[in-house]
């Protein structure tokens, strides 16, 4: 579905090297968290994907990146929304409508969904996103939070083969955050939708996430299933990335001879193991 060879890119403008050399497959239905430090080069590898690199910021290039068949230094935007769907770190740069249901509707009405389709389309959508409530709300009185989660409404009604999310919960609340999840797994599972995000909260990513890869100063560090990754917490602590407090503390039963086996992705994970172990305060 996505395949990256060989991939380069530097903005114009700019002295360093935003990816380099990147080798990348990502299949149809993956769940695939990106993580690294700021600075890693983990939006513009999502940029990347959906032809905002090197359209609208432009570059030298090197590679190349094909998604659903097409090249996207040869395809636009506009062609590859048709297969992708995306959801950037500012969601005021993407609404484009006074009212929210207006701001769904759009993008439905310009890809041709039909009209008897769209009225279901929006209101599942807002379902998704929790947020049926502002369904008539002038888009301008909205919290940073509720645009975040106007913007993944808008993506998911398009019902993309792909969806590209860059840290589409910054503004949210542990529980917000839990529920953009919660939908994300639901369309990776119902449509078979790719999904492909990059976050800081690594727990979520933990819980829901099949895949990650690790980003440092451009270039991919690892590729690894989540299972995978999160034994490597220790590497990932150096490297600035915030691990989760239940990996951590499975790692220092570990040391101490008193855990083994894989670590756990959740809180009920954790609880369940450490119980079997017989560990007591």
């Amino acid at each position: 579905m996505i395949t990256i060879k060989n991939y380069t890119f530097q903005y114009d403008n700019s002295e360093n090297i935003a990816l380099d050399n990147i080798n990348l497959q990502i299949n149809k239905g993956d769940f695939l968290g990106i993580i690294g430090p700021s600075g890693a080069g983990k939006s513009t590898l999502l940029m990347s994907i959906n032809g905002i690199v090197p359209h609208y910021y432009p570059g030298d290039y090197y590679g190349s990146v094909n998604v659903c068949g097409l090249d996207t230094i040869e395809n636009g935007c506009i062609k590859l929304s048709k297969y992708v769907g995306s959801v950037l770190q500012d969601p005021e740069s993407q609404i484009v409508t006074s009212y929210v249901e207006d701001e769904i509707s759009f993008n439905l009405e310009n890809f041709s969904v039909p009209a008897n389709e769209i009225e279901n389309r929006i209101t599942e959508a807002l379902e998704y996103a929790g947020i049926s409530h502002l369904r008539k709300r002038d888009t301008s009185g909205l919290s940073g939070g509720q645009k975040q989660r106007v913007a993944v409404a808008s993506a998911i009604a398009l019902r993309p083969n792909i969806l590209v999310l860059d840290e589409p919960t910054g503004e949210l609340d542990p529980l917000g955050s839990q529920l953009i999840f919660e939908t994300l797994s639901h369309l990776n599972e119902k449509y078979d939708m790719t999904i492909i995000i990059v976050e800081q909260k690594i727990m979520l990513l933990s819980q829901f996430c099949d895949r990650m890869v690790t980003m440092e100063n451009g270039k991919i560090i690892t590729d690894l299933s989540t299972v995978e990754t999160l034994k490597q917490s220790q590497k990932l602590i150096d490297m600035g990335i915030n691990c989760p407090r239940v990996v951590s503390l499975a790692r220092r039963l570990e040391e101490e001879n008193l855990y083994k086996g894989e670590y756990p992705r959740t809180v009920a994970e954790a609880k369940n193991r450490i119980q079997k172990l017989g560990i007591r305060n």
